[in-house]
């Protein structure tokens, strides 16, 4: 269930992690409200870092393209799944190892720095170590069938990341997850993964940004939601990104979030508890319930303590009655800037 803190989460933790895409910005925008806040919680001491499974683009890019959208980013502050893969390959080879890489450039600088020989032709691969692959705009199909075939000879295998889907400027486009099937299938064989939902990221983010009590903040719940409960750490869901009320409302406990806001600004907020009493969740005004397999709610308050209510009730029904509460009848109150897309 969800928890509460009875001061500002930005005074909370001390470091906060934000996924980008859905939470700092959409289609190449900022969230309305999002470099605003983002400020706000440096300015209360805390560290930030923006981590991304995306290992296409070298943390520079990412910090350059912040700074563009008007959120304050330095590119110490970016950690990629690029930079975690290459972590875990550099844990268990020798310095100067050829690894093969089937990805971009953001995945190449990241090996170098860890002391690993970035081998971009397959034509070049026969003494590498391992293989280790992430999203690339430009991969050759050449390169990914000796990849596969090397990995289903035995060649040690990691990935950047698992996402099914990428957004683009033409639409929702096969992210690295859908050639990582594709590689699964035929080789039979599972890689190691750095990206959330993994460990790997999270591990790495605290050894580059610091932190002793650390905040993931995030829209999604397979990837930050679930990653945050797997590294044992805390999480804020925001509903500006691709988590609607079907996704919210049939969430089982690995993927349900610490804490639940509109946007951002929740991160400026305390957040109370909310009361399950008498198959009712009652918090900040509004009081939600299950009559008859369907969710009603009844109050008024602000927009983020009806979503809190929502998904507490909806969760308790999930647990006692292993059936999804019926939605289809509710309708989120507009939560102004940065509010929910769904």
């Amino acid at each position: 269930m969800l928890g509460s803190c009875d001061e500002p989460l930005c005074s909370a933790y001390d470091l906060t992690m934000f996924d980008l895409d859905g939470v700092v910005y959409i289609s190449g925008h900022a969230v309305p409200g999002a470099p605003e806040a983002i400020a706000a919680v440096r300015d209360s001491g805390a560290r930030v870092a923006f981590i991304t499974n995306n290992a296409s683009r070298p943390p520079e890019a990412v910090a350059e393209n912040l700074v563009r959208l008007g959120v304050q980013a330095w590119e110490d502050d970016i950690v990629t799944s690029a930079q975690a893969a290459a972590r875990v390959l550099a844990a268990k080879l020798p310095p100067e190892s050829p690894v093969l890489m089937v990805g971009a450039e953001g995945l190449a600088r990241a090996l170098v720095e860890e002391a690993l020989v970035p081998v971009r032709d397959s034509r070049d691969a026969d003494e590498v170590r391992a293989v280790v692959t992430g999203y690339g705009p430009d991969v050759i199909w050449r390169d990914v069938m000796k990849a596969a075939v090397l990995i289903r000879g035995g060649l040690w295998w990691v990935a950047s990341n698992t996402d099914l889907t990428l957004p683009t400027s033409f639409g929702v486009a096969p992210g690295h997850g859908a050639m990582v099937r594709m590689l699964e299938q035929f080789s039979g064989v599972a890689p190691e993964v750095a990206g959330k939902p993994a460990r790997p990221l999270f591990e790495e983010t605290l050894r580059r940004v610091g932190g002793q009590r650390p905040l993931m903040v995030g829209d999604r719940l397979d990837t930050d939601i679930e990653g945050a409960h797997n590294a044992g750490v805390d999480s804020l869901l925001v509903m500006t990104g691709v988590t609607g009320l079907p996704e919210l409302v049939s969430a089982t406990p690995e993927q349900r979030p610490t804490y639940l806001s509109t946007g951002l600004t929740g991160l400026l907020r305390p957040h109370p508890e909310v009361s399950l009493e008498d198959g009712s969740a009652s918090v900040g005004g509004w009081s939600a319930r299950v009559n008859d397999g369907r969710v009603a709610v009844a109050g008024a308050g602000s927009p983020d303590a009806w979503w809190r209510a929502v998904a507490s009730v909806a969760w308790t029904h999930l647990d006692e009655t292993g059936s999804v509460a019926d939605h289809a009848d509710l309708v989120p109150p507009e939560a102004g800037p940065g509010s929910p897309r769904h």
